[in-house]
């Protein structure tokens, strides 16, 4: 059972979240244009937590794209290349990935900290904004997770001779 979970998580995490968090977004927008043109009233925080979904949704989206690679690759070149080259810049596409999701984590897990402790609050709530912030160093750090499976599967690819470089079809990444 907990199995059957870990792999629906790992299938299926980025796009719950990502889905989750626009939902939520779009309709606190809608509803506040509603209540600001129809009845000239709107909640004091209706402009804070869609920019802090909007937070979540990129970096969650950032990792994402990485797990089923449809961010920028420059895979038509690349294919080109000799086998040895595309594995390198495979191994160079996981360094650099990895070189900056340690430097976000390490300048936003500071800004955590400092929020956290200095108890800010979305105004007219009793959320804390550092609930928000957090998903800053936490989707860098499933897009460490996420380049780490890919890297994984690179190197069987390249052990067993099977394709490296494969032109992403973005019709089918976004089912």
């Amino acid at each position: 059972m907990l199995f059957t979970i870990l792999k629906w998580l790992d299938a299926n995490v980025e796009k719950a979240i990502i889905i989750i968090s626009y939902f939520i977004m779009s309709m606190i927008v809608f509803v506040e244009v509603i209540k600001r043109f129809c009845f000239g009233t709107q909640s004091p925080w209706s402009t804070e937590i869609p920019i802090y979904l909007f937070l979540m949704l990129a970096w969650i989206g950032c990792a994402y794209n990485a797990k089923v690679r449809t961010h920028l690759t420059f895979s038509d070149v690349r294919s080109r290349l000799p086998r040895f080259w595309q594995f390198f810049c495979l191994i160079l596409d996981y360094i650099c990935w990895v070189s900056l999701a340690v430097i976000v984590i390490y300048y936003t897990v500071e800004q955590v900290a400092i929020s956290r402790n200095n108890y800010a609050m979305i105004t007219g709530t009793d959320i804390y904004v550092w609930y928000f912030y957090m998903s800053t160093p936490l989707g860098w750090a499933l897009t460490i997770y996420r380049v780490t499976q890919n890297l994984f599967k690179d190197i069987r690819n390249y052990r067993n001779g099977r394709p490296l470089i494969e032109t992403p079809d973005f019709a089918a990444a976004g089912e």
